[in-house]
């Protein structure tokens, strides 16, 4: 790879900048190895970090996302959570029509109370139909109601071509979503509930004296894989979304109507394999480092660390040398007091001159006012700016 310039060294922190994700790796990027041959309707493949679609075959069509779906319906359980709507510890009333939900189901009796927490493993582990149903009456009091949340945090993940109707992901002509969509949802469960997402690497759950087994295949056969999930009904196929870690890079992968449990296991491990094999991780700084210095005045200290407080490393081609610089931009003026984590500076990622992205730059640490004497100097100084 061919670098310039010396602000590389904190030149990407893509856990702050990126919001959504979902967007394609820019064609300078991309690998010069062509993905595997797979027989899914549609799929992707995504690098978790950047939010880049590494890889795809029909990332938008529309598609019926069957239990896919339960992943925007945790999802919207977990912001109802942190939002203060509900806890965790609620016991919910099972109703009759949660209790005669059909497909997977987690086998919760009718009238029963069950808590939030062991509904969520229910529908993470054991894909149950009727716990789906049970969790979205307790947030919104009646299931469209709480399609309609789905939705409206969908808007603010950024989705752009999903609907959804129900909480399982039963068929429905207006339930809908696509490849990307679902990748972009699964990589904000992992970013925005990591305390959660652990569930979805659980290999069992046992309720009500039944213990149902993961049905995601990649967790037994993969030991870098930590999730996501599973969906399947006889219109959507056989459908997975999968996620490792291997040498700090973390993949994830879409497949949507393969024609069996296994197949759909076997192309999303092609898909990891795959990118795995052709990217590569640049790691320039640690967490926390300071790469950069900028002039503050009437402070207590005349300068002030920027830099990150996530690792400074980038994805890049195995197979090819890339073009990259970098350009900072920072205020002519910073004047004391400075908050450790104010943004104080942008970084532009240059390739082949032209910008590919802006990151902020934070205070590493806190600058307070300076003596009186020193406030003075620097005021005489700043009239002659």
């Amino acid at each position: 790879m061919r670098i310039k310039g010396y602000f590389l060294l904190f030149f990407f922190c893509f856990s702050v900048l990126k919001a959504h994700g979902g967007e394609e790796i820019p064609d300078a990027l991309k690998t010069s190895l062509p993905p595997p041959n797979l027989s899914a309707k549609t799929w992707v493949l995504m690098d978790y970090q950047t939010g880049w679609i590494l890889a795809s075959k029909d990332a938008d069509a529309p598609i019926e996302p069957a239990s896919l779906s339960k992943l925007m319906t945790t999802y919207t359980v977990f912001k109802e959570i942190e939002n203060g709507t509900i806890r965790m510890d609620d016991m919910v009333h099972v109703s009759e029509k949660a209790w005669k939900t059909g497909g997977s189901r987690m086998f919760i009796e009718v009238n029963s109370k069950v808590s939030v927490e062991d509904l969520l493993k229910g529908v993470i582990i054991q894909s149950g139909n009727d716990a789906s149903v049970a969790l979205a009456e307790h947030v919104a009091g009646a299931e469209d109601a709480f399609a309609a949340r789905m939705n409206e945090y969908g808007k603010q993940l950024g989705l752009t071509n999903s609907n959804f109707t129900n909480a399982p992901g039963l068929p429905d002509p207006d339930h809908y979503s696509s490849a990307r969509d679902l990748t972009v949802v699964a990589a904000a469960m992992i970013r925005d509930f990591p305390q959660y997402y652990k569930w979805y690497s659980e290999k069992e759950f046992t309720f009500n004296d039944i213990t149902q087994h993961n049905r995601n295949l990649l967790l037994y056969r993969d030991p870098t894989a930590d999730g996501v999930k599973t969906g399947y009904t006889k219109s959507a196929g056989y459908c997975l979304i999968g996620s490792a870690v291997r040498n700090d890079i973390r993949l994830i992968a879409a497949v949507t109507g393969t024609g069996g449990r296994t197949q759909r296991t076997k192309e999303v491990q092609a898909l990891l394999t795959y990118g795995f094999a052709s990217f590569k991780q640049m790691k320039f700084a640690e967490s926390g480092t300071a790469v950069s210095q900028i002039k503050v005045y009437k402070g207590d200290r005349p300068q002030v660390g920027v830099g990150s407080n996530a690792p400074l490393s980038f994805i890049v081609p195995r197979s090819q040398d890339v073009p990259l610089s970098t350009r900072i931009t920072a205020p002519e003026l910073v004047i004391a007091p400075v908050r450790g984590g104010q943004q104080l500076a942008t970084l532009d990622v240059l390739l082949e001159d032209k910008p590919v992205v802006q990151f902020p730059l934070q205070a590493l640490n806190d600058v307070g006012e300076g003596s009186w004497w020193q406030v003075a100097l620097d005021t005489v100084l700043l009239w002659f700016e």
